[in-house]
């Protein structure tokens, strides 16, 4: 992550990291700047293009126009229809900023005197460092004009900062020539499936989606005669290439630049999801239907340019963490013990298939759902990253439901990296949702221009009590305490909770299972369907709905349980909001003094905890299917009943080779924010074992 600097800048130089910067170009639109300021398109288009290589956000802005052809965005790049003066009022950018990871804005475009100074003193309200270019901005009237520009830079840079962008077309020019031209499809061993990779390949026009398809099949079939049971429905080759193709045509002539997001991109999805023409099973035989419309969130990632490669195995109905409840077989981790091979290990549920498929690199990523940690276990028990958002912000029409008022979609990925990514790609408001949530209704975090290794954070870890109580293996607590390490090596500054302040986080974890919200699975599912069909379910499955089913919880029960999680609500996410807001209970800290006492205004940007407290082999939780399934998601059953986000990421492995995942949980809506801090311990952690990554 080098840093640039602008040495022209006023009133000092400006610094700044391009992946945390945005090039935010205001009102380049017909009828601004064809008509009046036409001398900005050639410097603006010099400037794009520096910035594109350099790998800037980009955001166009525009008010009631057609963006300039010659400056049209490109697949992937943010635009904001702008109601006001600034580029920030009522469009959501600042959301978009945030999950981004962005902290510094180069500002340019028109009218310096209006629309491009009001974005930039907005912005720097919001946290973001900003610096106006001048030579690309263009006003309506020159004394205003230089007026604005000149109050910018005053009083030390409090404002903002101003430059030419010659500094910036140069480094975007040096950018250029150091790019290597991108390999020829020969060099592509069929084997790397990962975004990069593959969208390197296709710049290069010398790989095809029709090559992808061919060697993500070859590599299926081979790897089902090793760990079989992981697709549930496997489209055939010819389907899948014949969109490939379709694909090609559609974008032939395009340029490569040009190409949607996830062009060529292989992916799976979850059997919960409906694909229009495909069945829909959940893994339970007499619930399947086919489907007549494909869920949103797949439908975001056709439109990117993804391929379908199939659907996966799960357990059924969406009931359970393990991955063995399915009728259709039990698929295993891809990982073997070292010293018992022999030995198949739980692949983690209920999103088992959609793990194991990303986990064995068969498709790039996977979609999931998680309502008590069904995407999060399974993605750290094969070895990649599970995020589950804060609900209600990724669609939830087209997914058979478990309990509606806590699903969500989620994304499995190999990389915190690449699951960022196709959350940019899936993350839109769905209108059509009873449950989603207005993005205009959730919190803003200002930007911080450090970044989350010079600017440090504060995180949580539970108390003795509830650790003893999760009952984790040995080679977890090792593993737990040396991921901590490096947490705390990448600027973490630790706050031990005691049981007080973890309180709402065990309510809400016995609310999900012992209280009432386990009925509302009787209500997504059908009464009726369920009596009548529950001699057929898979053996557990059908013994925990017919436990539900016999319970005698009384109507008032319901409302109790409603204040319970209201209140644990409302503390956690106060725990959780980062410096805002009075809250006690926090214990030691690191260095062994107290942290906050009763009363005391501390809190935290995030909780971590180890995704899971084992790792069981199949035949120990056929053994035990019930009580060992629970025990897994003593760390993940509050997210959802919480309305917090979480994402679990790889953090080494423990003995015999297996796979370790670190859980990060941030409040409700600080998506961006998880994701900055799950990126800086994904990066500590493989310099720690020294590889490189994104």
């Amino acid at each position: 992550m080098q840093e640039l600097t602008f040495t022209t800048a006023q009133p000092y130089s400006f610094s700044f990291v391009p992946e945390r910067t945005a090039l935010v170009l205001v009102d380049e639109q017909r009828g601004f700047v064809d008509a009046d300021i036409p001398n900005a398109v050639p410097v603006t288009l010099s400037v794009l293009a520096a910035a594109r290589a350099l790998g800037l956000h980009i955001v166009h802005a525009r008010a009631g126009h057609s963006l300039v052809d010659e400056l049209r965005p490109q697949s992937g790049e943010v635009v904001v229809d702008r109601p006001g003066t600034s580029v920030f009022w009522a469009t959501g950018l600042h959301r978009r900023l945030m999950a981004r990871g962005v902290t510094h804005l180069l500002i340019a475009g028109v009218a310096t005197e209006c629309s491009v100074t009001m974005t930039e003193r907005e912005a720097r309200d919001r946290g973001f460092q900003c610096c106006i270019l001048t030579d690309v901005a263009g006003g309506f009237d020159a004394s205003f004009e230089a007026a604005s520009t000149n109050t910018s830079v005053s009083y030390g840079g409090q404002f903002g900062f101003a430059a030419p962008s010659a500094e910036l077309v140069a480094y975007g020019e040096k950018a250029s020539a150091a790019q290597e031209p991108p390999p020829p499809a020969a060099s592509w061993d069929g084997t790397l499936l990962d975004l990069d990779t593959l969208q390197t390949q296709y710049r290069g026009a010398g790989l095809s989606p029709t090559d992808v398809v061919h060697a993500v099949f070859d590599r299926i079939e081979a790897y089902e005669k090793e760990n079989p049971h992981a697709w549930m429905l496997l489209r055939s080759r010819p389907e899948v290439l014949a969109d490939a193709q379709a694909l090609v045509d559609k974008y032939t002539g395009v340029e490569r630049d040009c190409l949607p997001p996830l062009y060529g991109i292989p992916f799976a999805v979850k059997d919960s999801f409906d694909v229009a023409g495909l069945e829909t099973t959940a893994a339970c035989p007499p619930f399947a239907y086919t489907a007549t419309v494909t869920a949103p969130t797949v439908t975001a990632c056709l439109e990117a340019g993804g391929l379908l490669i199939g659907k996966t195995n799960m357990d059924q109905l969406a009931t359970g963490l393990s991955g063995c409840r399915s009728p259709c077989g039990i698929p295993s981790s891809v990982f073997r013990h070292a010293n018992h091979k022999e030995d198949a290990y739980c692949p983690g549920g209920s999103s088992s298939g959609s793990a194991v498929v990303v986990g064995a690199r068969l498709v790039t990523f996977a979609l999931g759902t998680d309502t008590a940690g069904s995407g999060r276990v399974p993605a750290a028990f094969n070895g990649i990253v599970g995020f589950k958002p804060t609900k209600g912000t990724l669609s939830s029409r087209g997914v058979v439901a478990c309990c509606r008022s806590l699903d969500t979609a989620t994304i499995l990925a190999p990389s915190v990296h690449e699951t960022r990514r196709i959350w940019h790609v899936v993350d839109h408001y769905d209108a059509g949702d009873a449950f989603a949530k207005d993005p205009q209704s959730l919190p803003l975090v200002l930007a911080d221009h450090r970044g989350v290794n010079a600017a440090g954070f504060t995180y949580a870890t539970p108390p003795v009590s509830a650790m003893a109580a999760a009952r984790l293996s040995p080679e977890y607590e090792a593993a737990f305490d040396k991921a901590l390490t490096v947490v705390r090596a990448m600027g973490g500054r630790r706050h031990a909770l005691d049981d007080a302040a973890y309180k709402p986080f065990v309510d809400a974890t016995d609310l999900l299972y012992n209280g009432t919200l386990v009925n509302e699975r009787i209500a997504c599912i059908g009464e009726d369907f369920i009596r009548t069909n529950i001699a057929r379910f898979h053996p557990v499955t059908g013994k925990l709905f017919q436990q539900v089913l016999d319970r005698n919880a009384r109507p008032w029960d319901v409302y109790k349980d409603q204040l319970v999680q209201a209140e644990a609500t409302r503390l956690a996410n106060r725990l959780l909001s980062g410096g805002v807001g009075p809250l006690g209970g926090v214990g030691r800290g690191d260095d062994g003094h107290d942290g906050a006492g009763p009363g005391a205004s501390t809190t935290v940007d995030v909780l971590v905890v180890p995704t899971a407290p084992f790792h069981p082999t199949v035949a120990a939780m056929q053994d035990d299917p019930i009580a060992m399934n629970a025990q897994l998601g003593v760390f993940t059953h509050f997210g959802n009943v919480l309305d917090l986000c979480a994402i679990s990421v790889p953090a080494g492995t423990v003995d015999g080779g297996m796979p370790f995942g670190l859980c990060f949980v941030c409040a409700r809506g600080l998506d961006g924010r998880l994701f900055d801090i799950a990126t800086a311990f994904e990066r500590a952690l493989a310099a720690s074992y020294g590889k490189r990554t994104s």
